[in-house]
């Protein structure tokens, strides 16, 4: 290996190895923008635990339809990700979230302490409608009926007053039929929605959800205002009125907000519904249950306290057995274990108990690629080469089966994860990432920093003079 080239690839190990070593004994990286007051990165690093170590909440979730072959894949995807970011404006973190077959959506969420909370506001379809009421405010949790999708013979009338639903004609000498319900017109939904944020109300204590429109829709809310100064636009949210504002003035910006008695919860839960959107797929909660954390904190410091063992074992092992390229190699599996670990905090890895498993596994997989390494380079020093001719000879001539091994244990994991995530069995998809990613630094450290470790310790050796050193 070119010196120049090694004493860069050191320079850089050495600069990744110090930023594992910041992430992995910290809980949050924060490095400050010089150019202004901002941070430039600002992120927790607390390391995230699964449901099966830390306990929480497990929901079924499915499409509230008849024929679950009917649903799109696609839909049931965008609403995965729409009740993903309904959870996490919630404040609930560390979920996971996966689709299940055709129609159910598997929900996880560690250390949850509100389970009512949170599978209310998943399974609100959150449909939101702007409705003309015309000159009657209509109170607050009144449900009404509006035209919004239905057929054209529902439309309203072009005044945009409320409509009356036509009853049937009564049997002769029955009773008289009831009143005909009060179809309203809808304006606009929650579609035409650009922005939503939470402000204080102007009465203390309350608050009230301000809202821009997206450009399409300015000019028609502000038409439909304008004309109507005086009337009640009702703001509905699944057929129910939250609030009944009348329009003062026109609204012209393209901007406005839903006031009403909300208290700071009552108004961020409805910003979010807002926020995200409907569903396109309405769910239903299928099971939810609540998970107690199955293994512990006793059993999981016995865990990690075998992954310990383990790894000093690997390392005697290294060390008596391949001598000073074992030492080497045991500083280069060290920095795959920072690396690793750094990874795990930055991305971030939810880690379970297969996680972990996956996790130590891979680092039997590292040490698999350095004894391939090694044996290959004491061969070539039996063979009379120079120890830096060995160094990149037993480097060369062992990749074929490093990259062979490495790759059908990737393919695997491929497999394990399309498994997990098309049967929401988080356990596997959390083994076969941890795996993945470890069979991947694993690939750096013994084909990148083991040998540029080698060549920068031995390089100035005579192998004439130590030849125990290498088991020889």
């Amino acid at each position: 290996m070119n010196r120049s080239r090694n004493n860069w690839l050191i320079v850089i190990i050495v600069a990744l190895v110090a930023f594992s070593l910041w992430a992995d004994f910290s809980n949050n990286i924060s490095i400050p923008n010089p150019f202004n007051d901002k941070m430039l990165v600002n992120r927790n690093t607390d390391v995230r635990l699964g449901l099966d170590l830390r306990g929480g909440l497990q929901t079924l979730l499915q499409a509230d339809v008849a024929n679950c072959n009917s649903v799109d894949p696609k839909e049931l995807d965008v609403t995965r990700q729409i009740l993903e970011s309904r959870a996490n404006a919630l404040g609930v973190s560390e979920i996971t979230m996966q689709t299940a077959g055709n129609c159910r959506i598997v929900a996880e969420f560690p250390g949850i302490n509100n389970p009512e909370e949170v599978v209310a506001a998943l399974q609100q379809t959150a449909l939101l409608e702007f409705v003309d009421a015309g000159t009657t405010p209509l109170a607050a949790g009144t449900i009404v009926q509006t035209d919004f999708g239905q057929t054209s013979a529902a439309q309203p009338t072009p005044t945009g007053a409320a409509a009356t639903a036509t009853p049937s004609t009564a049997a002769a000498g029955t009773a008289t039929a009831p009143a005909p319900a009060t179809i309203y017109h809808t304006v606009m939904t929650g579609a035409a929605l650009n922005t939503v944020a939470v402000q204080v109300g102007t009465k203390p204590g309350t608050y009230q959800i301000s809202f821009t429109l997206k450009s399409d829709f300015t000019k028609i809310f502000a038409d439909y205002t304008t004309n109507n100064v005086g009337k009640i636009l009702a703001i509905v949210l699944d057929k129910k009125v939250i609030s009944s504002p009348s329009i003062s003035t026109p609204i012209t910006a393209g901007e406005g907000s839903i006031t009403g008695s909300f208290t700071a919860d009552e108004a961020n839960s409805l910003a979010v519904q807002l926020r995200y959107g409907s569903l396109p797929v309405p769910v239903k909660v299928v099971e939810s249950r609540t998970v107690g954390a199955t293994l512990g904190e006793e059993s999981v410091r016995k865990s990690l306290t075998a992954g310990a063992i383990g790894l000093a074992v690997v390392i005697l092992f290294m060390a008596f057995y391949y001598r000073l390229p074992g030492i080497v190699a045991d500083l280069a599996l060290i920095t795959y274990a920072l690396i690793s670990f750094m990874l795990f905090k930055m991305i971030p890895v939810t880690l379970s108990l297969p996680g972990i498993a996956g996790f130590i596994l891979s680092i039997g997989m590292a040490v698999d690629a350095n004894v391939l390494i090694f044996e290959r380079l004491k061969e070539e020093l039996r063979a009379g080469r120079t120890l830096s001719q060995a160094i990149d000879l037993g480097w060369s001539r062992a990749w074929p089966s490093i990259r062979d091994s490495n790759s059908s244990t990737l393919i695997t994991c491929i497999i394990l994860y399309i498994f997990g995530n098309t049967f929401g069995a988080s356990m596997v998809k959390g083994f076969a990432i941890n795996l993945a990613l470890g069979v991947i630094v694993s690939l750096f450290t013994a084909i990148i920093v083991t040998r540029t470790y080698l060549h920068l310790i031995l390089d100035n050796l005579k192998l004439g003079e130590h030849p125990r050193w290498f088991g020889l």
